[in-house]
């Protein structure tokens, strides 16, 4: 059963009874929810156990700083209809439902997403999808939220039975944490709602520990695979988490044992409340360093920042190259070395 409750964090021994006061503070702002499959993975007697610190709520998620910002990537600036963001000329985010399996602690969508915030109307629904077709630029369509595959297959299918017709879209992209925190909700009936007729679908699994990976979730992710549907990765850098350049190369290399090609790993958003998870740029770009030098390039995802205000999402990895003014050039290589070229 899901924990929903402070009350119930506690009776599952994954906060102590003295913090329960403080627990309802957060609860009364920011949704909690938390699969069965999460709760086990938690270390119990682990204080700093890094699967409990993206989902057990803690007092620092009410210290908002200065910097901090509800929108923190500009939805708000971007959204043209009800569940449409436009940022980017080829591509548009589809915001279906603003529930998810599980909350994580760190969501830049957190002021806006949680029970009661249900999904689209119909009559939404079908004005985003008016938006849709009336946009031939629009080659990309993203399902986003909350989580789109807390859908039913049924509900599922039926939309993208309504974006197969429409010509110019090639590509449906789904991001998703289930099949991190409910695998078993990935039946091969779901598998199928993910497919539409002569459109490309891909999937996006959020994951950020490879602790996360287990046994289910991985056959989970085969199901996936195995229908001829590609899977990518998205993982946020979270101080406390997986800023450490062993937890990463794990991560990676489990993504890609699982045939999920890394994708993005995003610089932490200025969510309010978030301020303990983010790391500096600086030590984002050294992990990035290590993790050149330490695997292969089918595991190196794509250091971005989404910079705040909606002016979207860009490159922050280190630079190996610069240019001389005799157009030669210095390289440094994967130790450090400065090499002429």
């Amino acid at each position: 059963m899901t924990i929903r409750l402070p009350s119930e964090l506690v009776a599952a021994g994954l906060a102590p009874p003295e913090q329960l006061a403080d627990l309802a503070r957060v609860a009364d702002r920011y949704a909690i929810a938390i699969t069965p499959e999460i709760a086990a993975l938690i270390d119990r007697a682990d204080p700093n156990d890094p699967i409990a610190r993206q989902f057990v709520p803690d007092i620092a998620e009410l210290a908002t700083t200065p910097d901090e910002r509800a929108d923190p990537i500009g939805d708000d600036a971007h959204a043209r209809v009800a569940g449409i963001v436009h940022r980017y000329p080829d591509r548009v985010l589809l915001k279906l439902v603003n529930v998810c399996a599980v909350y994580c602690r760190f969501c830049f969508r957190r002021e806006t997403i949680g029970p009661g915030k249900q999904m689209l109307t119909p009559a939404e629904l079908d004005g985003a999808l008016a938006y849709i077709r009336a946009h031939p630029d629009i080659w990309e369509v993203i399902l986003t939220g909350g989580d789109p595959l807390v859908l039913s297959a049924r509900r599922l299918g039926e939309l993208m039975r309504c974006i197969a017709p429409i010509g110019h879209v090639k590509i449906i992209r789904i991001h998703t944490r289930v099949p991190v925190a409910s695998p078993e909700r990935v039946t091969s009936s779901l598998v199928r709602a993910l497919k539409a007729s002569g459109k490309t679908t891909y999937v996006a699994l959020h994951a950020n520990h490879p602790r996360e990976l287990t046994p289910a979730v991985r056959a989970a992710c085969a199901r996936i695979v195995d229908a001829g549907i590609p899977m990518v990765s998205q993982s946020v850098l979270l101080r406390g988490v997986n800023d450490d350049a062993k937890t990463l190369e794990e991560l990676m290399r489990a993504f890609v044992e699982c045939r999920i090609k890394p994708y993005y790993l995003h610089h932490a958003d200025l969510a309010p409340g978030t301020s303990h998870f983010r790391t500096s740029i600086a030590d984002g770009q050294a992990l990035m360093r290590a993790l050149r030098g330490r695997v292969s390039g089918l595991a190196q995802p794509t250091y971005v920042l989404d910079i705040p205000g909606g002016h979207g999402k860009v490159p922050v990895g280190p630079g190996y190259i610069d240019m001389c003014a005799d157009a030669g050039a210095v390289v440094e290589d994967i130790n450090g070395v400065k090499r002429e070229y």
